[in-house]
């Protein structure tokens, strides 16, 4: 039992390393997925600004997950109240980035509003569209002003088009994949359409956005509930566990750990009941690579 237990010590340090050093062994499983789909894996690495593969950002999260379950250990004496925690740590860097990204996404489709009455004002002056998003890069609102960063050299290498549906890829989000679809129609058609486009999309964007900020206060409450329930009762366990007595012996043995694996799966369930209860429907993306592997995953 040792033996095995130190060779399975073993082989996941080695994997380990290998994933946080980038060098880790290419092993031909039958279920790996499609290269579609680890392009979207760093492709929500890449919006929520981590510069990372999907394997360090995993090995990194299990690194973390480990080490929080040894610190409850060294607390509390039981290893079987640890467990819990530990997984819930190792959820936490994901969490996180898929709130920090949410929030850079939020930001860009608020700010298109601004940019499109910026575009209309440029457009109106006798610029083209092409150079009104030009000037956008440079001097529109400051989170398009990000996402737009590479457009203009983009523009001179590969013309309008291409470049918007680039940027449009690294955004991957349905209003600015509306946004810029009608961009690209205006940049087409050309003329008088150019200004009317703008005009509709300023309108459509606008109640688009205050419809998601209502759908995102309704939820808020729910959310935060669901967390709650969630962390409480494995604080309360811990500190029961900080001391000696009666509540370490019991979970130090295998009635402990069968009360660990069923409370933690309850709390996983309720979690992931309430927190689909209070989930609202994102939009799906129709245009772009995105939507493709939209369709392959439903």
């Amino acid at each position: 039992m040792r033996l095995a237990a130190a060779l399975a010590v073993g082989v996941f340090c080695y994997f380990l390393v290998g994933f946080v050093t980038g060098n880790a062994p290419d092993l031909p499983l039958r279920w790996r997925r499609s290269g579609a789909q680890v392009s979207g894996r760093q492709l929500w690495l890449h919006q929520a600004g981590v510069a990372l593969t999907p394997r360090q950002f995993w090995a990194g999260s299990l690194l973390v997950g480990a080490s929080a379950f040894g610190a409850v250990t060294v607390v509390t004496g039981a290893p079987l109240v640890g467990i819990v925690p530990g997984a819930a740590v190792a959820a936490l860097p994901r969490a996180y980035f898929a709130r920090r990204r949410a929030a850079r996404l939020r930001l860009v489709q608020e700010a298109w509003p601004d940019g499109l009455r910026d575009l209309l004002s440029s457009v109106t002056a006798g610029r083209s569209l092409s150079q009104a998003l030009t000037g956008l890069a440079a001097t529109g609102p400051e989170p398009l002003r990000q996402a737009f960063a590479r457009y203009p050299l983009l523009a001179r290498m590969l013309g309008t088009v291409p470049a918007l549906e680039i940027v449009r890829e690294e955004l991957a989000d349905p209003t600015s994949d509306r946004v810029i679809e009608v961009l690209i129609l205006a940049h087409e058609r050309g003329g008088q359409v150019v200004r009317d486009l703008l005009d509709d999309l300023v309108a459509a964007t606008t109640k688009d956005i205050k419809l998601l900020e209502e759908i995102e206060t309704e939820g808020l409450e729910m959310r935060i509930n669901s967390r709650a329930v969630l962390v409480l009762p494995w604080l309360v366990l811990v500190a029961l566990n900080i001391r000696e007595g009666p509540f370490r012996a019991f979970y130090r043995s295998s009635g402990g750990l069968i009360v660990v694996l069923a409370g933690g799966l309850l709390s996983a369930v309720g979690y992931l009941v309430v927190a689909r209860l209070a989930r609202s429907l994102g939009e799906q993306r129709v245009f772009g690579s995105g939507a493709i592997l939209a369709a392959r995953e439903s």
